[in-house]
């Protein structure tokens, strides 16, 4: 089979909403708001995006509200040349929201409302969407939801990846096995993985991959990113971001350039040098998904160099 798609992205579908402060407040203290930007946002959505503003092809697997939000989240997916027929949309509920407060010296606070983001049932998963994918990458969503999509992403032979966030990964490995079972690679951070596996990065690694995951990735921001799997043990280099402006949707970035590669035939360690390299440049833009277009990072790239 034919597959069209690089990656599919599965999970929330959401709107930021991003006011840039000198400094956080405290209890009782008010900051101004220099700065109020909106945009699309979730997990999946800067997934998606990110795959096609890395010059590959994506498709969404989501749900949003029939609202003015919802709106804002479908104008922006398809601006960028995402497959939507795995997008659905609600009458009943409304799209969900992050206010984003983001500090000068790019210090973050996140006030979340998930909407009908997480109301995506088993069933709305698009088989056909999901057949059409060379990787399918699931985040931070509901349980059931994700075993279906990684069910039906097994069955056409796609690479399955998921980063549980925070939420799920404290359900504990026990809990979590049902889904591991049908994943091939794990992205998750220093939290996360203390928080499913009681054990630190390298330890949690070796633990996860007795429930069937092929690789474990743990993020570790400006540390880098640790790598263990059937490749062996690896620290995967950081690269010094030009400027950080803001870290939101890092580990998505991080996520969709791994997944691009391999779906282009690289190995998981080129993935993983190359995810990071766009890591690093996207903590420089304000936006959850501004990763630098193609051409602009392959550039980028080579000056780093």
């Amino acid at each position: 089979m034919n597959k069209q798609l690089d990656v599919v992205a599965v999970g929330h579908a959401l709107v930021d909403i991003r006011i840039i402060v000198d400094e956080l407040p405290g209890p009782d203290e008010e900051a101004a708001i220099r700065e109020e930007s909106r945009g699309a946002g979730g997990s999946a959505v800067n997934v998606a995006i990110d795959t096609t503003r890395l010059g590959g092809r994506s498709g969404i697997v989501a749900k949003i509200g029939f609202d003015q939000f919802g709106r804002i989240v479908y104008e922006e997916l398809w601006r960028n040349k995402v497959d939507l027929r795995g997008l659905r949309i609600s009458a009943q509920g409304e799209t969900g929201f992050s206010i984003v407060v983001i500090t000068r010296s790019g210090d973050i606070a996140i006030y979340g409302h998930k909407g009908v983001a997480d109301d995506l049932e088993p069933g709305e998963v698009d088989a056909d969407l999901v057949s059409d994918a060379k990787t399918v990458h699931i985040a931070s969503l509901r349980l059931d939801t994700s075993i279906r999509a990684a069910q039906l992403a097994k069955q056409s032979n796609a690479i399955v990846s998921w980063d549980p966030g925070r939420r799920l990964a404290r359900l504990g490995l026990e809990k979590l096995s049902p889904l591991l079972h049908y994943v091939d690679i794990v992205f998750l951070n220093q939290i996360e993985a203390k928080a499913m596996t009681g054990k630190e990065p390298l330890e949690a690694a070796k633990v996860i991959t007795r429930y069937g995951p092929r690789h474990v990735v743990v993020k570790m921001g400006e540390k880098g990113a640790l790598y263990y799997g059937i490749e062996g043990q690896k620290h995967v280099e950081p690269y010094p971001a030009p400027r950080v402006v803001d870290t939101t949707g890092a580990g998505d970035a991080f996520a969709a350039a791994t997944l691009l590669k391999i779906a282009r035939g690289a190995s998981i360690l080129e993935a993983l040098q190359y995810a990071s390299l766009v890591a690093a440049l996207k903590v420089s833009r304000l936006g959850s998904h501004n990763v630098p277009v193609e051409e602009e990072t392959k550039n980028l790239i080579e000056k780093m160099r």
